[in-house]
C-alpha cells in the first residue's frame, strides 16, 4: 500500500503526501542519480511527473524482506514509451530507499 501511495503522490503531483511517505534517511539511485538523499530527490526527481502522458504499474510484488519489486510502463508527452523496474525498500510504513533500473523504449 505504501508503494502504491508513493507512486500516486508522484503522479498527482502531491508533494506533501509524498513527504509523509518518505523517510528522512531516504536514498534514491538510478542510472542518472547515484545515492542521492531525500532533499535532492524532491528537488531533482519529484517535479518531473508532468512529462508523463500515462503511467501504469504492471507489477507491485513484495519480497520476503522489506523490499518491493515494481515494474511499470509509461508514455511521455512526446509519445515515447518505456518500461522501468524499481526495488523500493519500505520500513515502518515509510519508503527508505528506491533503486531504479531503466528499461528501453518500446
Amino acid at each position: 500500500d505504501t508503494v502504491r501511495a508513493f507512486f500516486a503522490s508522484y503522479r498527482a503531483p502531491d508533494r506533501p503526501a509524498a513527504e509523509r511517505l518518505v523517510a528522512e534517511e531516504f536514498v534514491f539511485t538510478s542510472p542518472q542519480d547515484d545515492h542521492i538523499d531525500r532533499a535532492a530527490f524532491f528537488d531533482r526527481c519529484f517535479p518531473t511527473a508532468d512529462r508523463f502522458k500515462e503511467h501504469e504499474l504492471l507489477t507491485v510484488a513484495p519480497t520476503d524482506g522489506d523490499d518491493v519489486f515494481v515494474l511499470y510502463e509509461y508514455e511521455l508527452e512526446d509519445g515515447q514509451r518505456y518500461r522501468n523496474a524499481e526495488v523500493i525498500t519500505v520500513r515502518d510504513g515509510k519508503v527508505t530507499e528506491s533503486q531504479v533500473f531503466f528499461g528501453g523504449r518500446f
